[in-house]
């Protein structure tokens, strides 16, 4: 057959499936469920595939993606007809809020909550490439955000036949970290988002390489209010408990040397924020002594991913999915750092040290600090 006439029978083809399904797509703010029909992504080399526990498999992971108001009332009948040791109604789950940095903050050991937090990043779409239950922390695969397709005519008709064709130039991949509170008996639960996206690398447009994006907080905020319905908080009141005001004035500074960072918070609050803040950057947190106010990390610098100078080459539809795919670098041989935490009255000191704990102030310390700074004001 000739290739135009291939086409045309292809585009034939697809505009009669797509006449039989109905009007066009009702946007979503957020669509990961659908991006699983895609052909299944290889793991970026700096995570490691853990083995499948068919024990939280999710019923209703095929289904397409909803609203929030929607998902509120999914999980509310749910919630009505399941048994309560199935789904927990939390009582007394609180929000806290610092800038744009949010938590949770519920009743209970974090091992009450790990089950259940699976359960939910399946729910929405997304599969876990990191478990570390002993550190409190898991991470997602990175994926695309359907819902910021264009929900145009040409895809309200063709693409409802070859949606596969259509991508979004964003992934997200979101990190959860639980860690018992400051209060006796509860347990604080961070998300942090981490985001890349595809720039042009040439005038002709013909070549792409992905880049990191900053960390988005209003989708941040969007699952945690979803987790707050998931552990049973009804649907207006955690958005009620989202809207609070935003603080508004600096909460940290950097010195003039570059060597340290001072954040305006108690020993308490600023060890909770800069966790969050390491979470949000490129970090691997591998250890933490909240005692010495010690967390243990290593980065890999996003600029590293690419040798200078170099083009990515132009990829295809299917490898572009797998952009982490190309000369990355294994977090495993970058070098370990300490990042000190040391409270001085009202306010709590930043600094950076080697792996065996010694001063810091290099080029790379330097970065790190601005990277916090940037988080933290």
């Amino acid at each position: 057959m000739k290739p135009n006439l291939l086409l045309s029978s292809l585009i034939i083809s697809a505009l009669v499936l797509a006449g039989c399904s109905g009007t066009l797509i009702e946007s979503k703010k957020i669509d990961y469920k659908s991006a699983g029909k895609l052909p299944t992504l290889e793991v970026p080399p700096d995570l490691t595939s853990p083995a499948r526990d068919e024990r939280y498999a999710i019923p209703d992971a095929g289904k397409a993606a909803t609203t929030f108001s929607e998902y509120s009332d999914e999980r509310g009948l749910l919630a009505r007809r399941s048994d309560a040791g199935v789904l927990p109604q939390v009582d007394n789950v609180r929000i806290e809020r610092d800038g744009t940095q949010r938590w949770l903050v519920a009743p209970g050991t974090p091992d009450k909550y790990w089950p259940t937090l699976k359960e939910f990043w399946q729910g929405i779409g997304f599969s876990l490439v990191t478990e570390m239950p002993e550190a409190g922390v898991m991470e997602t695969d990175w994926n695309e955000n359907r819902a910021k397709l264009p929900q145009d005519f040409i895809r309200g008709t063709i693409g409802k036949a070859l949606d596969f064709l259509y991508s979004t130039a964003e992934r997200d991949k979101f990190r959860t970290r639980l860690e018992q509170g400051s209060t006796p008996g509860t347990t604080e639960i961070y998300i942090s988002h981490r985001g890349m996206m595809e720039i042009y690398t040439n005038e002709g447009k013909s070549e792409t390489r992905w880049q990191p994006r900053p960390a988005d907080p209003e989708l941040e905020a969007e699952m945690l209010q979803r987790l707050m319905v998931r552990l049973g908080v009804d649907g207006e009141r955690a958005k009620t408990m989202l809207a609070s005001p935003q603080q508004t004035e600096d909460r940290a500074r950097l010195s003039a040397s570059g060597d340290v960072l001072t954040v305006q918070e108690s020993f308490d609050r600023a060890w909770r924020r800069i966790g969050l803040a390491l979470d949000r950057v490129n970090f691997t947190v591998e250890d933490r002594d909240r005692a010495k106010g010690t967390y243990f990390v290593r980065y890999v610098d996003p600029e590293a991913d690419v040798e200078p100078g170099k083009k990515q080459e132009s990829k295809g539809i299917l490898s572009r999915m797998m952009f982490w795919k190309s000369d990355k670098v294994d977090p495993k041989t970058a070098a370990q750092l300490r990042v000190i935490v040391k409270g001085e009255g009202n306010a709590s000191l930043v600094r950076i040290q080697t792996h065996d704990g010694a001063p810091d102030d290099s080029a790379t310390a330097r970065k790190i600090l601005k990277l916090l700074l940037e988080q933290l004001k």
